[in-house]
């Protein structure tokens, strides 16, 4: 990985800001559990699909007492639409079950008692730091690691290596941003198949458009 300037990173945030002036996430929900699960429920899973669904789903199972208490068969019927339904469902049952078990109901704040909770990981936990808590952290999502790769601020496959290779990379005052900035840039701009490099206002910045011209 070509070592990058404090310099050119704030051009490149700068330029980002610009253009997505509010890089929070598109899902809608209203308090922490709200949004853990829609999180749970977004992985692959589109955004707008996720909150076509929910308002349903949280109508009926609004606290994660009345969750942990659903039947599987009810929340598979309520969250079909989303994909992989009967292991969702489950995950969706159990970590309200750890949530009313282990802390009374409450989304904790934390990474570690985030990710000790069924069926999350430290991309779902570091969306609820960072949207629920605004607590600094990175969640590498697609999006996120492919242009992070682009740019050439990170090199691994892994997500939660490539999120430590971004911690290291980026100031700690960035960490709340680059989530929603490349999350943004890559459904608009850098896609996976095929990227508008010429309408990319940080192609200049990124290793690999650079490396094709040469």
């Amino acid at each position: 990985m070509a070592r990058k300037s404090s310099a050119d990173l704030d051009q490149v945030f700068g330029i980002l800001e610009t253009l997505y002036e509010s890089p929070k996430t598109e899902l809608v929900y209203e308090g922490p559990f709200q949004l853990l699960i829609a999180v749970i429920l977004s992985a692959q899973c589109t955004d707008i699909r996720v909150n076509q669904t929910t308002p349903a789903l949280f109508a009926k199972f609004p606290t994660p007492e009345r969750m942990a208490k659903a039947k599987q068969s009810e929340i598979e019927t309520l969250i079909h639409s989303c994909g992989f339904y009967r292991m969702k469902a489950i995950a969706l049952i159990e970590t309200s079950r750890d949530l009313v078990e282990k802390y009374g109901g409450q989304v904790p704040g934390t990474m570690e008692e985030l990710v000790g909770l069924t069926g999350v990981g430290r991309k779902t936990a570091s969306v609820v730091l960072n949207q629920a808590f605004e607590i600094p952290a990175i969640a590498v999502d697609t999006h996120v690691k492919r242009v992070s790769r682009r740019l050439g601020w990170a090199t691994k496959e892994d997500p939660v290596a490539i999120e430590f290779e971004l911690r290291k990379l980026l100031p700690e005052s960035h960490w709340s941003q680059v989530n929603g900035y490349l999350i943004f840039h890559g459904r608009r701009i850098c896609k996976a198949r095929k990227p508008l490099c010429e309408s990319c206002e940080i192609r200049t910045f990124c290793n690999d458009y650079l490396s094709r011209r040469d």
